[in-house]
């Protein structure tokens, strides 16, 4: 991966989501480092965490309807999303997220794309983290990558202003390429109507269910 521009880079969850604000910005990613004990807490929700959680409400309505899905030893990780769920609420005024967290073990869009809600949320807690480059340069672009625990805003085509020039393309690491096997561990904030979401798409799947159905 090329040199990423400093421009892209902001030192705090806070400054990446003054930045997004800016017209010319279509990105703007938070480096920050997880901890041990969040780095732990994400490699053992790998091992018993569901591979599925899609749901939608208010960071309180959140921590009620998700807190049995964790264990002591995984609270870590449900209180660090809980957290930047408040703080996109927060930033962006709305009441509530749409709230996505997925273990994923395939190439998922693998196409660089710009996505058809406000503004999204991702931070790659394990694994390869989402990759992007700017539309305007076409296919010979260079493409960066943020690392894992990097909190990547992205602006979306429904964002208030939006437009083509400048934009930034993004796609999910092609897993596919990699030497061996890996799972990402994959959070993903929206509005909560993101995705035409809805009640009945409220789900919690476990690993069982989706081995099942493979």
């Amino acid at each position: 991966m090329p040199h990423t521009p400093l421009s892209f880079h902001h030192p705090t969850p806070d400054a990446a989501f003054h930045a997004i604000e800016q017209p010319a910005c279509h990105i703007a990613v938070a480096d920050r480092a997880l901890g041990k004990t969040l780095e732990n807490a994400a490699q053992g929700y790998l091992e018993d965490g569901p591979a599925l959680i899609l749901t939608a409400g208010t960071p309180e309505e959140l921590a009620q309807e998700l807190a049995p899905v964790f264990t002591p030893a995984t609270r870590a990780l449900l209180e660090d999303a809980l957290a930047l769920a408040d703080h996109y609420c927060a930033a962006t005024q709305m009441d509530a997220v749409r709230f996505r967290l997925e273990q994923i073990t395939h190439d998922s869009c693998r196409r660089f794309h710009v996505d058809h809600v406000v503004l999204r949320l991702l931070c790659t807690y394990v694994g390869p983290g989402v990759q992007w480059r700017l539309a305007d340069l076409g296919e010979d672009a260079p493409v960066y990558q943020a690392e894992a625990g990097a909190v990547a805003l992205l602006k979306g085509g429904c964002y208030p202003g939006w437009q083509p020039e400048g934009a930034v393309q993004h796609r999910s690491p092609p897993l596919s390429t990699l030497a061996k096997p890996i799972t990402r561990l994959l959070l993903t904030l929206d509005a909560p109507q993101a995705c035409g979401m809805s009640d009945n798409q409220r789900r919690i799947v476990q690993k069982e269910a989706m081995r099942a159905e493979a």
